[in-house]
């Protein structure tokens, strides 16, 4: 199933995917499934027989007044996890260590599809990141790494952007701030579920800068598997449905071109991962 949340007259609702479509409001056609993504993920697999019958049967959304939201409205942790493909480390002079590089960002970060990034006026060396997000389904702590996938709900394309002048260039390194501008995480436009997704190790991801292809790579890269990072973060904190895992980003980034390439206004940037679609943002000045 492909889901997205959107903003109503009333606030952020659910919907889900019929084909190529549109989408249909989950609760206005089934007023018994729940209006927020948060309050659906954990009953995925209880309502998936009426999810799916909503999405053949009820009333599509008018795309003219469906303005899209992340998939995830407010999530309670976003966690991220850097220098996660070995190529990308190697781009950027690190070194893969026996554990992975997490950091966090904030729910103010996170941006829909079409909606812009803003570059702060305090950075002149914003970069893109494309990004596979993993999405918690289940609550957990100490996770077992053999029972970690169950704990998914589905997968999201993500975009990491950051700024390299604050998260290596002030004294201390610091990686929280220069990834946690905001709209900093954009997301989207679709969350889609596990189901429909065979082998999340497998997928080619892609982004592309004003039509010109600067990441393409595979999730086969990734050195930290998605199983072990649900188990390993699970240690620390508890997990909860509509936390957001950003799985680290391949190589081409444009802090290790030769010239560096930086993101400017008036520039767009598309990640596109299969079988997860295509999440497109203008970038603007901030204001």
């Amino acid at each position: 199933m492909r889901l997205i949340s959107y903003q109503s007259e009333t606030g952020p609702r659910t919907a889900v995917a019929r084909g190529n479509e549109g989408y249909v409001d989950l609760h206005k056609a089934d007023p018994l499934l729940p209006t927020q993504m948060k309050q659906l993920l954990p009953m995925l697999s209880m309502h998936r027989e009426a999810i799916q019958e909503v999405a053949q049967t009820g009333k599509l959304l008018d795309p003219a007044k469906t303005r899209l939201l992340p998939p995830v409205v407010e999530p309670q942790k976003i966690l991220c996890i850097g220098l996660n493909y070995a190529d990308h480390a190697a781009e950027t002079g690190a070194t893969v260590g026996d554990e992975p590089v997490v950091f966090n960002k904030f729910p103010t970060c996170l941006r829909a599809d079409q909606q812009p990034i803003e570059l702060p006026a305090c950075s002149s060396e914003v970069d893109y990141e494309a990004e596979l997000v993993v999405v918690i389904g289940r609550s957990g702590k100490n996770i077992p790494q053999e029972e970690a996938l169950n704990h998914v709900a589905g997968y999201a394309v993500g975009h990491d952007v950051s700024a390299r002048d604050w998260q290596k260039g002030k004294p201390g390194k610091q990686w929280l701030l220069g990834k946690s501008f905001d709209s900093f995480a954009p997301l989207g436009p679709e969350l889609v579920t596990s189901d429909e997704v065979e082998d999340p190790h497998n997928l080619r991801i892609q982004c592309r800068l004003n039509g010109e292809t600067m990441q393409d790579s595979s999730t086969s890269q990734l050195i930290f598997r998605i199983d072990y990072l649900i188990s390993y973060l699970s240690q620390v904190c508890t997990l909860v449905p509509g936390d957001l895992i950003y799985t680290g980003t391949p190589p081409g980034v444009g802090v290790a071109r030769k010239p560096p390439v930086f993101l400017k206004p008036g520039d767009r940037v598309e990640i596109e991962i299969e079988k997860l679609g295509l999440l497109t943002n203008p970038v603007v000045a901030a204001t």
